[in-house]
């Protein structure tokens, strides 16, 4: 099998001269790895990881891969709500009138609230309409044409978890001091979303629709992309601009850009999340997420995570703060051995959480 692997590195290549922090990783004889790589094929594995150097002022990567090919999609779920954070955020501070701390409801909407309490739901528990009331905000236009002009390869083209997910017509947001009304935005209807041309987008046997089984491949070819290369792009455009052409820099003022990276890694209970479903390592699935314990205050973690239809994904930026090091790693996974969709049947517990919280270790630890 370590032969096998080899290969697999000398085939797929990477952006250094040696992979040997994954070889090592990946050729661990630790059950939780060994269980995916013996299988490989069934779970569609590909990885990213980089560690970052710094002397004095000075930051180098050096980054190393594992089955990374943008044209092998995968659904990133949750993960797209990492650069509309960022986005929304950008997009906000060109409104004078307005901060992340105005007041605002999506119209038809009762709940009132502000982008700096929907980014923390987003980071610390995944909150689906949260990333909804962000993307109304913005439509998909927008998300895509400055994706596009940062040099991330990217189609954002829906909702999630509401039966609207793909409409067109975004909702205006209003704006108030007080009770004031003091800004809305307008309703855009936005460009038809065109079909991703990858011979990978048709997935599984089957999908569950309507209490039926439909025994076709799921089409995906309308759903959001996000390749694990834009992913660990994403991050490190935001954790070190400095390194970037001011045009695919993130323009975020300084306190923004400081309220985002901290929220990255708040846990649940920092947000106010503090029953027994949210647990600290909820949504940090790279090195802690098949435990429940405690998370060592030397390991400091900002990431988002996504998992749906057996698609497990992590994109982080990890501090050891014994060590003194820092990594990036990005990760994405499929569990789903039945190769039904929507039945809720996903090997998440007994083979992909596991997976990828021994990965972190091996890589970080």
């Amino acid at each position: 099998m370590r032969s096998v692997l080899i290969l697999c590195f000398l085939i797929m290549g990477c952006s250094s001269t040696s992979n040997r922090p994954l070889e090592l990783a990946l050729s661990s004889k630790n059950k939780k790895i060994k269980t995916v790589i013996d299988n490989l094929a069934q779970h569609e594995v590909q990885i990213l990881f980089t560690e970052i150097d710094r002397n004095g002022n000075s930051v180098t990567f050096k980054d190393y891969s594992f089955q990374v090919n943008d044209s092998n999609y995968f659904y990133p779920a949750s993960t797209v709500k990492l650069p509309i954070a960022i986005l929304a955020l950008e997009k906000l501070n060109t409104i004078e009138q307005l901060d992340k701390n105005t007041v605002f409801n999506v119209e038809g909407d009762s709940v009132k609230t502000t982008f700096s309490n929907e980014i923390k739901k987003i980071f610390a528990v995944s909150d689906n309409d949260a990333y909804n009331r962000l993307y109304e905000f913005l439509g998909t236009d927008y998300i895509n044409q400055k994706l596009a002009e940062k040099d991330i390869n990217a189609r954002i083209s829906h909702r999630l978890s509401v039966s609207n997910s793909g409409n067109l017509v975004t909702k205006p947001l209003i704006f108030y001091n007080k009770n004031d009304i003091i800004f809305k935005t307008d309703s855009v209807k936005n460009q038809p979303i065109k079909p991703l041309f990858l011979k990978t987008s048709l997935k599984g046997k089957g999908y569950m629709e309507n209490d039926g089984l439909v025994n076709n491949p799921m089409d995906f070819s309308l759903k959001n992309y996000l390749p694990i290369t834009s992913l660990h792009q994403i991050m490190k455009q935001l954790m070190f601009p400095e390194l970037f052409p001011y045009t695919k820099q993130f323009h975020l003022t300084p306190e923004d850009r400081a309220f985002l990276i901290n929220t990255m890694k708040i846990l649940p209970k920092e947000a106010g999340y503090a029953s027994d479903e949210y647990y600290e390592s909820y949504v940090k699935f790279l090195v802690f997420g098949d435990s429940k314990k405690p998370i060592p205050s030397h390991i400091k973690i900002y990431n988002k995570v996504g998992d749906a239809y057996g698609f497990l994904t992590d994109c982080a930026y990890i501090v050891n703060e014994k060590t003194n090091k820092e990594y990036m790693i990005t990760a994405t996974m499929y569990v789903n051995k039945n190769e039904i969709f929507n039945d809720n049947v996903y090997e998440y517990e007994t083979i992909g959480f596991p997976f990828l919280a021994e990965l972190g270790r091996q890589l970080v630890e």
